[in-house]
């Protein structure tokens, strides 16, 4: 398999709904709870294109380009843009669509690097 197939392959997506257990005072998505989760879908494509044990090691410019409202449901998308020896860019970004209507939009986008660590933490080569 080439890099690139792997890379395709471990694109990840996960869908969850936006409840008002998750929202701030404005009743959009918690600016943390959406960092996290983005951090849980990079840790999952970066897992799936290395079979590896797998760190953060860094989150990059993360772009809050549009509120998501509680009552819509949102789109956790992580690609594998780079890799390097031991580690792997991971673009995450997070769309948004009414639960009831047809439209879609991209609310949020960020990177994030992760690294292949072996039993004692120790960075090992990714590919």
């Amino acid at each position: 398999m080439t890099l690139e197939e792997k890379m395709e392959l471990s694109e990840t997506r996960i869908f969850k709904a936006v409840f008002p257990n998750t929202t701030n005072h404005y009743d959009t998505l918690f600016g943390g709870t959406a960092m996290s989760l983005m951090d849980e879908v990079a840790f999952i494509a970066a897992t799936r294109f290395s079979r590896k044990k797998i760190l953060t090691v860094s989150s990059d410019r993360i772009d809050f380009n549009k509120p998501i409202p509680s009552g819509t449901i949102a789109e956790f998308v992580a690609k594998v843009i780079h890799v390097g020896r031991t580690s792997m860019r991971v673009k995450v970004e997070i769309f948004t669509e009414q639960m009831y209507e047809e439209h879609r939009e991209k609310a949020i986008e960020g990177e994030f690097t992760m690294v292949a660590v072996d039993d004692d933490k120790n960075p090992v080569p990714v590919f």
